[in-house]
């Protein structure tokens, strides 16, 4: 069974019925789910991932006045909970992340992602925050929220401003243009085998982050990147498949002619989607006709 499915058959048995008894009326003004850093929270967990912070357990989202009014006594009887349930559990919270599941205040929950009590308002406010992290705080699901506020915040944050994203994928342009198409073969021919490895291992995770802003998306913590890119519509197990022959190959000239060949597939769905007129293949010089596109002056600086 897989994590997501398992908390919320839990909170619909367990969960749910303890609120009704418990906490009468108060199931209505707040939010129910699972989100967050863990690979359940992702669909990408397995066996492995039982060892800690994985078992019978989901969120319950407050604002801040619910959260002043019962928050301690809800966080008493969310722990009172069966810890075993459907034949999983009792789950193991690695030290110091015991905040994933239980009570919390629903601004508390988006501040630890994004550094806000509020959604971003300016494209810089935006930019500072990591991608995995923005991915982390959208994940999962809602398994309830009657008053909608959790998933207005929730829906602020799905997707990046036009010019973020934009930004975003000139920058990865030149990351994947140096790294693949210009530096490994480089270091290969220098006898550089650290930079060759290190530019082989930085194409494939900026590859793959740039076919997930082509497919409007956040890219995961990078243990996921490679699993996570497989189910995108865009390019997704193209590109899944290539890194995968990349990394397994130990032929110079093989690696380098796969990372072309996936440059050629970017390039073309820059073209596709309109973001870059560039006729050619080399990314490096896909950036700037990205960049153009930007409308906000400061942001489509170099």
């Amino acid at each position: 069974m897989k994590g997501l499915e398992l908390a919320e058959s839990y909170y619909r048995a367990v969960g749910l019925p303890m609120l009704r008894s418990r906490f009468a009326g108060w199931e209505e003004r707040l939010a129910a789910g699972l989100a967050g850093p863990g690979s359940e929270c992702f669909g990408l967990d397995d066996a492995i991932s039982r060892d800690h912070d994985w078992g019978p357990a989901f969120c319950l989202w407050l604002g801040d006045e619910e959260y002043l009014e019962i928050g301690e006594r809800l966080r008493q009887a969310y722990l009172e909970l069966p810890p075993l349930f459907m034949g999983f559990g009792p789950r193991k919270a690695s030290p110091g992340e015991e905040w994933r599941v239980g009570p919390c205040r629903t601004s508390d929950f988006f501040r630890r992602f994004t550094g806000l009590r509020r959604p971003p308002e300016t494209l810089r406010e935006w930019l500072r925050i990591p991608e995995a992290n923005l991915a982390a705080c959208t994940n999962g699901k809602v398994f309830a929220d009657p008053e909608g506020g959790f998933t207005r915040w929730r829906q602020a944050l799905l997707d990046y401003p036009e010019d973020v994203r934009l930004s975003r994928i000139a920058d990865l342009c030149l990351s994947v243009g140096q790294t693949g198409q210009y530096n490994f073969a480089r270091s290969v021919r220098r006898a550089e085998p650290f930079a060759a490895a290190y530019s082989a291992v930085k194409f494939c995770a900026d590859a793959i982050a740039l076919v997930f802003l082509l497919n409007r998306r956040y890219a995961p913590f990078y243990k996921w990147l490679h699993r996570a890119v497989r189910d995108l519509p865009l390019l997704g197990s193209a590109v899944h498949e290539r890194v995968g022959a990349l990394v397994q190959s130990s032929e110079p000239a093989r690696r380098e002619e796969i990372m072309e060949e996936t440059c050629v597939l970017l390039a073309d769905e820059l073209r596709r989607q309109g973001l870059s007129d560039c006729p050619g293949d080399f990314l490096l010089e896909h950036a700037p006709r990205v960049r153009a596109r930007i409308t906000d002056p400061e942001l489509a600086r170099p």
